[in-house]
């Protein structure tokens, strides 16, 4: 009987077969031949660190180990991925009357088992929960006789006597602690007593105490005490197992363990970096069976072992380079069933183990992690080392090992292409984060976009430099600094420019963006009566401003819409929504300097001295919808008066400012070539202008559309109103008829006819008559 003993694992069912067996893991949240392989990841690190963004996750905290998957609420922040576990305990959960020997006891129910939530405060670089306890005459931690009426008991069934915002061993709340307690002469809040609410709360923080399960309370049994509780989830940040590395300087160093025991069931999970061709990753010996992961070559991981039937060996073959300087992951897997071999997301190379033979796979000496038995050891770095879901502490072992280092470095080099949007990829000693503070988004990916509504007649204006300063510090600031260095001359004078927002409304006129200078200079983005988008420049050297109109599109639809605009000289790119870019040019005798740049105005202009007369106009009533994303070269005007920067105090608001993702605009739609482009002049069966240019008799492109619609419908309702007549009259006519007499007895109609009348059809013919129209 190949299924006993029973070798599928995590509840896998077993079949068999003459001379092997299968299992099947459906349900199980396992994988591979005897269900071992868990298929979610580690730790919400995990998750962040393929690009996801916060999301319920399922979760495995001890890979193949006993602990089933979990789902777990993943919060990935800038800085920080937070895992969170909810209970079923409601916020302020009012406590009911008790007596002194009979308590108030709120049960906590998880959605995880005390174990599972184990794991993840175990491998959790921090973990707090929050806790408060409102009160009205009911006393909370210290008594007279000095033993508390209220505790909370942890995740050892242990009772606990400090509240949120202290710390174990002190009986005290966070007032206690920071000497601001209602009633100095008690350590909490609710131990003075008082008839009016007060309440004691703060965050527990010791993670080894966490998490509650029960919180007991004890001083409510008399007339008017009154209690609520508040218990929020577990929140844990950081693992300590996905970033446990080590780095190997020398090809003779090693870090040595306990013997692996892997006996019948062995799997072997990390991630790697190198620039060298080879080297040994680890291996354990036995007499004679043995287990080895290698770096064969350039582009070839080697897993074998011996378990008394003979070397076997599994080579996986990467078609690119793996001594590339980037992180790679390997998984190895043996069985009594099968050996199996992953690199990266490469396919798996399986190898059968014969029907008849060992099993058994018997290590004696001790687990070397790098060199070892004289061969050439691993050069670079090894982090989150997993043997049968354990993850072994490379950091704490390299501290005291000769030739190996702590921890890693050059994270960026493999997760940098996650930020997004000109984000900053800043390594760190354990992971990376990406830095969005020259960019328009937040998140932790620097994808998430920071925007607007806009009431009407509100504005905001950005000041390019605080008030008082003067123009030489302007400059050393820098605040319109991108790569080129002409930027950065002394009197500011801009030769190239970098816009882009999306936003939406439904009104126009309207003016979206105006870049005041000290000098007649300008640049703005309107939205026209007609609903067109405009944009405006005036750099001087021409009597009229430079208009680049966009006729093809209504903009007012209330739809989200994307504006994107560079210009560099005299060269203008215009890219809307999903179109491709189109190429302007300022007029031969334009200024290409952008002089003494001044403020940037959303929403309406309101400044002093001259302003063009058509933006004036378009001033009134203002601008109403939603602006998103708003960045003009490195500044974020939107951003500096949401978010909390160093360029906030340039912002001025009239109005109230709400948040509002409303004019995000996702490109969900990709972008067109020229050939399918209905709008592009180059198409095949293009026949109308392009941009808004006149069509022969002044009628503009929009107006034909119309006039064609309308013809069509004409043409329509004629067409239905000729068959509507010729229905109605097909059968319409005179008919003459006389009964016959003795129509009563004849056998029928046409008998009495003919009775009567002998010439009947002349009769018929003569009194019938018919008009057919």
């Amino acid at each position: 009987d190949r299924c006993v003993p029973n070798h599928c694992e995590h509840g896998g069912k077993c079949t068999q077969t003459w001379d092997s067996f299968k299992c099947t893991c459906d349900g199980t949240g396992y994988s591979g031949a005897t269900c071992h392989n868990s298929i979610y990841e580690l730790s919400c690190e995990a998750y962040k660190h393929l690009g996801k963004t916060s999301n319920y996750y399922w979760i495995d905290p001890d890979g193949s180990g006993a602990l089933g998957p979990l789902k777990v609420y993943c919060n990935m922040t800038e800085d920080k991925v937070w895992t969170t576990v909810y209970h079923d305990l409601q916020m302020q959960t009012s406590v009911g009357g008790s007596s002194p020997e009979k308590l108030s006891v709120l049960q906590l129910n998880y959605s995880a088992t005390m174990d599972q939530i184990s794991a993840i405060t175990s491998s959790a670089e921090y973990c707090e929960q929050f806790i408060s306890y409102s009160c009205k005459m009911s006393r909370l931690l210290n008594t007279p006789e000095g033993n508390p009426y209220t505790w909370w008991v942890g995740k050892a069934n242990e009772k606990h006597y400090y509240w949120g915002g202290s710390g174990p061993g002190i009986q005290k709340c966070a007032c206690g602690i920071e000497r601001n307690c209602t009633d100095p002469k008690y350590y909490c809040n609710c131990d003075a007593d008082y008839k009016q609410w007060r309440k004691d709360s703060g965050m527990l923080s010791y993670k080894e105490h966490l998490p509650v399960s029960q919180v007991v309370v004890g001083d409510v049994d008399r007339p008017g005490s009154e209690a609520k509780v508040s218990v929020g989830p577990v929140r844990c940040q950081g693992d300590r197992n996905y970033w446990n590395a080590a780095s190997f300087v020398t090809s003779s160093s090693y870090l040595h363990f306990s013997t692996f025991q892997g006996e019948t069931s062995a799997d072997i999970s990390f991630y790697f970096k190198t620039s060298a061709s080879d080297g040994v990753f680890l291996e354990n010996l036995g007499n004679t069976d043995f287990i080895k992961l290698e770096l064969k070559s350039a582009v070839e991981v080697s897993f074998s072992f011996d378990v008394g039937n003979g070397p076997v060996e599994i080579v996986v073959r990467s078609p690119n380079h793996l001594n590339d300087d980037q992180w790679h992951r390997v998984n190895a897997e043996r069985n009594v069933k099968q050996a199996s071999l992953q690199v990266d997301q490469l396919p798996v190379e399986i190898r059968k183990a014969p029907t008849e033979g060992h099993t058994r796979l018997e290590l004696y000496s001790q687990l070397y992690v790098g060199a070892a038995g004289g061969q050439r050891g691993f050069l670079g770095c090894i982090r989150s080392l997993r043997m049968n879901g354990v993850t072994l502490d490379l950091e704490e072992r390299a501290k005291v090992t000769p030739g190996v280092k702590p921890g890693c470095s050059g994270h960026c080099t493999s997760y940098g292409m996650y930020c997004a949007n000109g984000g900053k990829c800043v390594e760190k000693y354990n992971g990376y984060s990406c830095d969005c503070s020259a960019t328009a988004y937040d998140g932790p990916f620097c994808i998430k976009d920071v925007g607007a509504f806009f009431e009407e007649g509100m504005w905001l204006r950005y000041n390019f430099h605080s008030p008082g300063t003067s123009m030489k510090d302007l400059v050393s600031r820098t605040l319109l600094s991108s790569s080129d260095a002409e930027i950065t001359v002394p009197d500011l004078n801009l030769n190239k420019e970098e816009l882009s927002f999306s936003f939406s409304t439904t009104k126009s006129p309207c003016v979206l963006l105006y870049i005041s200078s000290y000098t007649p200079d300008f640049m703005a983005v309107l939205v026209k009566p007609s609903g067109n988008l405009q944009i405006r420049y005036s750099l001087g050297g021409t009597k009229e401003p430079y208009n680049i109109d966009v006729d093809h599109r209504n903009v007012a639809n209330g739809q989200p819409h994307t504006v994107n605009v560079t210009r560099s000289g005299r060269d203008i790119v215009l890219q809307l929504d999903h179109y491709p870019p189109t190429s302007y040019s300022l007029p031969p005798t334009s200024d290409i300097h952008f002089n003494s740049p001044k403020a940037l105005f959303l929403g309406k202009v309101i400044e002093i001295g001259k302003i063009d007369q058509d933006i004036y106009k378009y001033n009134t009533p203002g601008f109403t919808g939603c602006l998103s994303r708003v960045q003009f070269n490195q500044i974020a005007p939107l951003k500096a008066a949401l978010r909390p920067t160093n360029a906030s105090s340039h912002v001025h608001i009239q109005g109230e400012l709400v948040e509002s993702n409303c004019g995000a605009s996702p490109l969900t739609i990709p972008p067109m070539s020229a050939a399918t482009d209905p709008w592009h002049l180059d198409s095949a069966s293009a026949d109308f202008p392009y941009n808004g240019q006149a069509i022969g008799d002044g009628v503009n492109r929009n107006s034909a559309i119309i006039g064609g619609v309308i013809a069509v419908v004409i043409f329509t309702i004629l067409c239905t109103l000729v068959f509507l007549i010729r229905y109605m009259f097909r059968h319409k006519g005179t008919y003459h008829t006389n009964e016959a007499k003795g129509a009563e007895s004849a056998e029928s109609a046409d008998a009495a006819i003919m009775n009567n009348d002998p010439n009947f059809t002349e009769t018929i013919d003569e009194s019938k008559k018919e008009w057919l129209i």
